[in-house]
């Protein structure tokens, strides 16, 4: 062989074992927010910043977790619609209304992630003292649809409080979690009802008193879409057993897992000042699990309904990927 021919030879022998190694290589795009509630990927994604992923290492060589921030559930789910994540960490209804548009032939559970941690905050200045109260105020949500928004104006339907999705006796306003931090500061926000670290900030950074707390709802899950199961199976298992081993971890050495989700809320969010204070008051307030309560969805699904997100009442015994619910 000619060195010409060889040399060209070798570099597309060369090329080509790239290229290979590049199909090789399996990319598991996951999406999550910079909350609390989201411990497990806050964990996890600032490991992999640190070059010593968890999932990474659980995985097996190949497989490389691409992290995506969301600020709220349903922005997440849109993402899992459109192929553009596989696996997402979110709130269980953003979920639920996906499965329902979906009609119960997409969207399915993996496992649970965090139970409580949000809360209804309002402005101790206003003398609010039963749910009659809000009558002509204003309350921030984090994302019209979202958890904590459908649970606030469930809530308000509950209690006899008039509430339209734009109108009503007392106004719920989708607002993203730190710019209802500022608005509450202003006055311009009454009451907030959102999730950790956005509660505790909400009272120690701007003198609101928690008015209802949501000890035992559950407030993360983890979810994928059938095309995820189907095409990476094996994955997706090894994942849940990651996330579970994980949710462990966290739940045995809450220090640790203190200082790596602070440090991960830094980088996510710019160096948005959150202290190791603030992270320590708002841990006790979750209970991080890997098992989700099916008897709380399906409260979910009549919020929903009731609420007007849902257009009627529907099933959710094949939501789980598993079948596997307390």
């Amino acid at each position: 062989m000619k060195p010409i021919f060889k040399k060209f030879a070798l570099a597309a022998l060369s090329a080509a074992a790239l290229c290979a190694s590049a199909r090789a290589e399996t990319v598991l795009r996951v999406g999550h927010f910079p909350n609390i509630s989201h411990a497990q990927a806050l964990v996890a994604h600032r490991l992999s910043m640190l070059g010593k992923g968890w999932f990474e290492e659980r995985l097996g060589k190949g497989v490389k977790i691409q992290w995506m921030l969301f600020n709220a559930g349903p922005s997440a789910m849109e993402s899992v619609f459109a192929g553009a994540v596989d696996i997402t960490y979110v709130g269980p209804n953003p979920a639920i209304n996906a499965y329902a548009k979906t009609r119960g032939r997409d969207i399915r559970i993996l496992a649970g992630s965090a139970d409580g941690g949000a809360s209804l905050v309002v402005n101790p200045k206003l003398g609010i003292k039963s749910p009659q109260d809000f009558k002509g105020k204003s309350i921030g949500t984090p994302q019209l649809g979202n958890t904590q928004d459908v649970a606030c104006r469930a809530w308000l339907i509950d209690n006899g409080v008039k509430v339209a999705l734009t109108s009503g006796e007392a106004r719920v306003i989708p607002t993203p979690n730190p710019e209802q931090l500022m608005l509450f500061k202003r006055g311009d926000l009454d009451a907030v009802w959102t999730v950790e670290p956005w509660v505790t900030r909400l009272e120690q950074d701007a003198g609101g008193k928690i008015f209802l707390d949501q000890k035992e709802a559950v407030t993360t899950i983890l979810v994928t879409n059938n095309r995820t199961l189907k095409e990476h199976a094996d994955l997706v298992k090894k994942f849940v057993a990651a996330h579970r081993e994980l949710t462990d971890w966290i739940n045995k050495n809450p220090a640790e897992a203190q200082k790596l989700a602070l440090e991960a809320l830094d980088e996510l969010m710019g160096g948005a000042s959150i202290s190791k204070e603030l992270v320590a008051a708002a841990w006790p307030r979750l209970t991080f699990t890997a098992e989700v309560n099916h008897g709380e969805l399906e409260k979910f699904v009549d919020d929903a309904y009731k609420c007007g997100f849902l257009r009627k009442k529907f099933d959710i015994k094949n939501i789980f990927a598993d079948q596997n619910r307390k």
